[in-house]
């Protein structure tokens, strides 16, 4: 009987263990201050709320309000990570150095062929 009392004693005290946790700041990509993060999200939301960029998502049935709203959701990492990649972001289709790729892989197909026949 004791036994069973001891390890029921260990188990409740174990399992309250996380209810003694103290408050935590709130998290941020590494190396990161929360002033950097408001700037990354600031960042954001102005391409977002470019003309362009805020058609295309109206066109895919996004209003602003859901844009930021599912800004609101990212992870500090994922914020950091899309504010520090916006330059490198397309909206469709190819940049020209890819285009210049597809018609030298199209020129030397061409090539090939007339070769071969």
């Amino acid at each position: 009987m004791k036994k069973t009392l001891f390890v029921v004693f260990i188990l409740v005290a174990i399992a309250a263990v996380p209810a003694f946790a103290g408050p935590m700041p709130s998290k941020t990509a590494a190396n990161q201050s929360l002033d950097s993060r408001t700037a990354d999200l600031a960042l954001i939301r102005d391409v977002a709320a470019n003309q362009q960029v805020a058609t295309v998502l109206a066109e895919h049935g996004f209003t602003q309000t859901q844009v930021n709203d599912r800004l609101a959701q990212l992870s500090p990492q994922d914020v950091h990570q899309l504010a520090q990649n916006l330059n490198q972001l397309q909206a469709a289709g190819f940049t020209q150095q890819e285009w210049i790729w597809v018609g030298i892989g199209a020129l030397a197909a061409l090539i090939l062929v007339i070769a071969l026949s």
